[in-house]
Protein backbone atom coordinates (compact mmCIF):
# COMPACT_ATOMS: atom_id res chain seq x y z
CA UNK A 1 0.00 0.00 0.00
CA UNK A 2 1.67 3.20 -1.22
CA UNK A 3 1.23 6.51 0.62
CA UNK A 4 -0.98 9.09 -1.07
CA UNK A 5 0.41 12.44 -2.24
CA UNK A 6 -1.43 14.22 0.59
CA UNK A 7 0.25 11.98 3.18
CA UNK A 8 3.66 12.72 1.64
CA UNK A 9 2.96 16.47 1.80
CA UNK A 10 1.96 16.23 5.47
CA UNK A 11 5.16 14.32 6.30
CA UNK A 12 7.28 16.83 4.34
CA UNK A 13 5.59 19.72 6.20
CA UNK A 14 6.23 18.07 9.58
CA UNK A 15 9.90 17.48 8.72
CA UNK A 16 10.20 21.13 7.70
CA UNK A 17 8.66 22.23 10.99
CA UNK A 18 10.90 19.97 13.06
CA UNK A 19 14.24 20.71 11.42
CA UNK A 20 13.77 24.11 9.79
CA UNK A 21 14.72 25.23 6.30
CA UNK A 22 18.35 25.98 7.21
CA UNK A 23 19.09 22.53 8.52
CA UNK A 24 17.39 20.88 5.56
CA UNK A 25 19.42 22.92 3.08
CA UNK A 26 22.62 21.99 4.95
CA UNK A 27 21.57 18.35 4.83
CA UNK A 28 20.89 18.58 1.09
CA UNK A 29 24.23 20.26 0.47
CA UNK A 30 26.08 17.59 2.46
CA UNK A 31 24.22 14.83 0.66
CA UNK A 32 25.09 16.32 -2.73
CA UNK A 33 28.77 16.63 -1.82
CA UNK A 34 28.79 13.05 -0.59
CA UNK A 35 27.31 11.77 -3.83
CA UNK A 36 29.82 13.82 -5.86
CA UNK A 37 32.73 12.45 -3.83
CA UNK A 38 31.41 8.92 -4.21
CA UNK A 39 31.15 9.27 -7.99
CA UNK A 40 34.63 10.83 -8.11
CA UNK A 41 35.99 7.91 -6.11
CA UNK A 42 34.43 5.42 -8.50
CA UNK A 43 35.83 7.32 -11.48
CA UNK A 44 39.32 7.51 -9.94
CA UNK A 45 39.25 3.81 -9.14
CA UNK A 46 38.82 2.95 -12.81
CA UNK A 47 41.45 5.39 -14.09
CA UNK A 48 44.22 4.01 -16.34
CA UNK A 49 46.93 4.80 -13.77
CA UNK A 50 45.24 2.55 -11.23
CA UNK A 51 44.78 -0.27 -13.72
CA UNK A 52 48.40 -0.25 -14.99
CA UNK A 53 49.88 -1.06 -11.61
CA UNK A 54 50.41 0.15 -8.10
CA UNK A 55 53.31 2.09 -6.58
CA UNK A 56 54.83 -1.15 -5.29
CA UNK A 57 55.60 -2.23 -8.89
CA UNK A 58 57.75 0.85 -9.50
CA UNK A 59 61.47 0.71 -8.63
CA UNK A 60 62.52 2.51 -5.48
CA UNK A 61 64.02 5.95 -5.96
CA UNK A 62 67.55 6.28 -4.64
CA UNK A 63 67.87 8.35 -1.52
CA UNK A 64 69.69 11.68 -1.67
CA UNK A 65 72.45 10.52 0.73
Amino acid sequence: MAPSPIQLLVVAFLVLLLFGAGRLSDFGKGLGEGIRNFKKGLKDEDSPEQLSGSDSDKPDKPSGK
